[in-house]
């Protein structure tokens, strides 16, 4: 099923078909491309919902039903230059009743993006894993079940690319941050705890966080997909988004604080740390050529400070 929205007036470069535009970076990813001009096409579910940046009034929106042939239906109308590949269900620890959800999201779907792509002869993919799947700086340890799935589709990338002549690049993102962001990671619980003076129950802190601004990542999907199309990637190729600066989670509260003058009360220790936490992120990955993070952490936190973006907080029931 085919949505058409405004159509952009804006100069066309080439044609985006995104699998997660309504997450926190497939959303800045959409608008980028087309502020860029881009003519963007994204998949999504008939229940969602898009986010209310005026970016949005100028994609095409395409209902996949979680058919294959719905999702050859939506590849053959977008007819895209460039796929970007980011939807996902994310659980750090799984329970009985995701085991489902996790392979048909982060499995299936993509395996059927991929057919759909190779039946109407688009071969350019960007892919999208995570630090995860390197547990121990291992080349692959998979931290969880949802880190495992990702390594599942990974191979299954590899053998389009190797079999049908798609050419892919796989971006490993670590941790992302900035404007706009609703998730509930770690700068909503810091500005939620400042906000309701209520202390944080944590860990003793002591585990090493890579950061990376949303702007820095959007810009390594951008060369990625330049790359493609400049056809320098012969089949499948794999890079890390990692600032290459991991902080302790202990100095990353104290930086926050100090930039955003609020007054963070932490419980160091109330919590033991996860089921294989990491401890250490990855640090083997390939860095992107032409790309490098800009963004330093004390200037991404005073954009979160100017640009609050929160959901109303509940009552303080400390």
């Amino acid at each position: 099923m085919l949505i058409s929205l405004m159509p952009s007036k804006n100069t066309i470069k080439s044609v985006a078909l995104i699998s997660g535009a309504t997450g926190f970076v497939g959303a800045h990813l959409s608008r980028r491309l087309v502020r860029d001009g881009w003519q963007v096409h994204i998949l999504c579910r008939a229940e969602s919902q898009l986010p209310s940046a005026p970016e949005f009034a100028y994609v095409t929106k395409h209902i996949h039903d979680g058919g294959m042939q719905s999702m050859v239906d939506c590849v053959t109308q977008a007819k895209p230059d460039v796929v970007f590949h980011l939807a996902s269900l994310a659980s750090s620890q799984h329970t009985a009743n995701e085991v489902d959800s996790l392979i048909q999201s982060n499995v299936l779907f993509g395996n059927q993006l991929l057919e759909a792509m190779k039946l109407n002869g688009v071969n350019c993919f960007i892919n999208t894993g995570t630090f995860w799947q390197h547990y121990n700086n291992e080349d692959y340890n998979p931290v969880c079940l949802y880190a495992a799935t990702k390594q599942a589709f990974e191979a299954i990338l590899e053998y389009y690319a190797q079999a049908c002549g798609i050419r892919a690049i796989t971006l490993k993102l670590f941790d992302t941050y900035g404007p706009d962001d609703l998730r509930q990671k770690l700068f909503h619980w810091l500005n939620k705890a400042a906000k309701t003076n209520c202390p944080l129950d944590m860990s003793a802190g002591e585990q090493l966080i890579d950061l990376v601004h949303i702007d820095d990542v959007i810009e390594a999907y951008l060369i990625a997909a330049k790359r493609l199309l400049d056809g320098k990637v012969p089949q499948h190729e794999r890079y890390a988004v990692s600032s290459g600066q991991p902080l302790p989670l202990r100095k990353l509260v104290e930086i926050y604080a100090a930039v955003t003058g609020q007054v963070v009360k932490v419980n160091w220790g109330a919590r033991p740390y996860r089921f294989r936490e990491v401890m250490r992120p990855w640090s083997r990955g390939v860095r992107l050529e032409g790309w490098k993070p800009h963004i330093e952490l004390e200037e991404g936190l005073k954009e979160l400070k100017s640009r609050p973006c929160e959901k109303p907080l509940l009552p303080n029931k400390c």
